[in-house]
């Protein structure tokens, strides 16, 4: 059965258009983008180390140590701190369980 056009209209109320979106991803800081990708890889790393993947680990940490002196200066210090001690933390457990 075929969608009329009020049903259309009415599915797609509300919803973005491609050219919104577009521009929305446009408006988003590098930073910003970056930070939010680093902390998910770096739950992702952890879970790789509790599954004991180590080979998938020590990719995230690599990716991490490249990726963490990237946002210096574009978040804040504090923000910064933690991500260094997040990747210290990984590095310390990747050694622990490579034993």
């Amino acid at each position: 059965m075929a969608e009329t056009e009020h049903e259309h209209a009415e599915r797609t109320a509300g919803e973005p258009t491609v050219e919104e979106v577009i521009e929305q991803v446009r408006e988003i800081p590098v930073g910003h983008f970056l930070l939010t990708t680093v902390s998910t890889l770096a739950s992702l790393t952890y879970a790789k180390l509790e599954q004991r993947d180590l080979e998938q680990a020590r990719v995230g940490i690599e990716a991490l140590r490249a990726l963490v002196p990237v946002l210096e200066g574009q978040i804040e210090a504090a923000t910064s701190r933690d991500l260094r001690a997040a990747l210290a933390n990984l590095q310390l457990a990747y050694a622990d369980a490579a034993r």
